[in-house]
């Protein structure tokens, strides 16, 4: 049974080990964050961190991701407060919401790296494919972000999310505090 660190917390996989992670993350761990980008035609909504690496959760297994530190986009941060997040609204470039999660988590872990990625930078580390077309305004956002990290710049609050944690947790078992949802039985 594959073993790995998700969002900070040890999780076992009682699954086939050559399933693929998102599968794993999307409907075993209820992380839904993460988007199914559609069946090997990847267009980065997958994206997740392993190791601090973007990766699609699409190309990798579970038995691959044994061991390893995988942060979704939960896992980044609940609360929407992360410079990147924060640079996407601020910047007006997210659309309809689909790709969001993957984008994020390619520019997260490029900032990781570079806090002051040029243009170009910016195009390689970011493949994800939004079909409404935020290009424009995503590279002025990583950049933005960028700043923020340095503490060049700061931006005004996105607003919270419709759900608190708690009550997320409430309604997701998975998301509780480790406690097992009752099977009735």
């Amino acid at each position: 049974m594959p073993r790995m660190t998700v969002n900070e917390r040890p999780v076992e996989f009682d699954l086939d080990p050559d399933m693929p992670l998102l599968y794993a993350l999307r409907e075993a761990a209820n992380l839904t964050g993460t988007k199914s980008c559609g069946g090997g035609d990847c267009v980065g909504a997958c994206m997740v961190l392993v190791d601090g690496t973007a990766l699609r959760s699409c190309r990798i297994t579970i038995a691959e991701a044994e061991g390893r530190f995988v942060t979704t986009i939960e896992g980044l941060s609940r609360d929407r407060s992360h410079p990147v997040q924060q640079a996407l609204v601020a910047e007006q470039a997210v659309q309809c919401g689909y790709c969001t999660p993957g984008i994020v988590m390619a520019a997260a872990a490029l900032l990781q790296r570079n806090v002051a990625p040029s243009k170009r930078e910016i195009e390689a580390a970011i493949t994800n494919l939004c079909r409404c077309g935020v290009y424009p305004r995503l590279v002025e956002a990583i950049q933005r972000a960028g700043r923020v990290i340095q503490r060049g710049e700061s931006i005004s609050a996105a607003p919270a999310p419709g759900i608190s944690a708690a009550d997320a947790a409430a309604t997701v078992p998975a998301l509780g505090s480790g406690s097992q949802p009752d099977s009735g039985s």
